[in-house]
């Protein structure tokens, strides 16, 4: 796969605030990228520095090799949803499409067609003023749909929507991945995002804490995490340790981070200590964000 973003030794300071330092990651063509961090981490600012609403203080970021300016058909190319989406509250759904299609250029049929995409079509004639905060956020995604773009930038696309909406939500972000789209979603949802992304990217504090695929991220540093019950828990604990394992307790059992199974039960074996359960499991992905963040939290 191509990178259809690339982020290289992104920096900017506001005053004395380094609100993001030395970022570099990639999202590819045809998958879902999870853009993650806590509030203040530099989510936005990198956004909008990618858009060229930002300067920059150092490094950029491209869309297949051209920065967003230079770019002939901005919004044929790239589709932008941002958390401050602002519309005509006079105007219909439908009306506030078609002059945004005719600012971008785009066929007039695209109105339509996103507004059925979307679910929007039977309140297209609807002023916006009268639109839940749902309905709004279906509006916006539709216009970032006008052009057909074969980059899709989403910052909380869920924020107003229903379970039902957050599931439409999800299906549509795979969908557009299958059609060879690249797919970057800003979100606080980690269980949404868990769903639907291909990759993952985790900031804090401005600083790159974590890229690749949602399994590596997930896996750990060399994607083991085991989980062990053991007749001496804390026998076992200490011996792990030693070993320089890192141990959580939970609850009667035990979980070993960065540390396959069979490691695990090699020690157990060596001193005699008799196991009840020894399994590979999966981090969820907010006990993987919750760590790669602990320090900037």
């Amino acid at each position: 796969m191509s990178a259809a973003i690339e982020i290289h030794g992104m920096s900017k300071r506001f005053g004395k605030i380094e609100a993001v330092r030395d970022l570099s990651f990639e999202v590819e063509a045809g998958r879902v990228t999870g853009f993650l961090g806590p509030n203040g981490a530099g989510k936005s600012t990198t956004l909008r520095m990618l858009l060229g609403l930002i300067h920059t203080n150092s490094g950029e970021g491209t869309f297949d090799g051209r920065r967003y300016e230079d770019l002939p058909h901005p919004s044929a190319h790239v589709g932008v949803v941002l958390e401050e989406a602002s519309f005509h509250p006079g105007r219909s759904g439908r009306n506030h499409l078609r002059v945004l299609a005719a600012a971008g250029n785009h066929p007039d049929g695209r109105v339509d067609e996103v507004l059925d995409t979307v679910g929007l079509k039977a309140a297209a004639n609807r002023r916006v003023k009268g639109y839940s905060m749902g309905m709004r956020q279906r509006l916006a995604i539709a216009a970032a749909l006008l052009g057909d773009p074969q980059v899709l930038i989403l910052d909380e696309p869920a924020n107003g929507l229903d379970p039902p909406g957050i599931r439409w939500m999800r299906d549509l972000l795979r969908s557009e991945a299958a059609r060879g789209r690249a797919v970057l979603v800003s979100s606080h949802l980690l269980s949404e995002v868990a769903q639907a992304a291909d990759d993952v990217v985790v900031i804090a504090g401005g600083v790159l804490r974590a890229s690749g695929t949602l399994e590596s991220v997930l896996g750990g540093t060399d994607g083991h995490v085991t989980r062990v019950k053991a007749a001496e828990a804390v026998r076992l604990a200490e011996l792990l340790r030693e070993r320089g394992m890192l141990v959580e307790p939970e609850g009667p059992k035990l979980i070993v981070r960065g540390t396959s199974p069979d490691a695990v039960g090699a020690v157990a074996a060596e001193h005699g200590i008799a196991l009840s359960e020894l399994v590979a499991v999966a981090r969820s992905l907010e006990d993987a964000f919750l760590e790669l963040t602990a320090e900037a939290a």
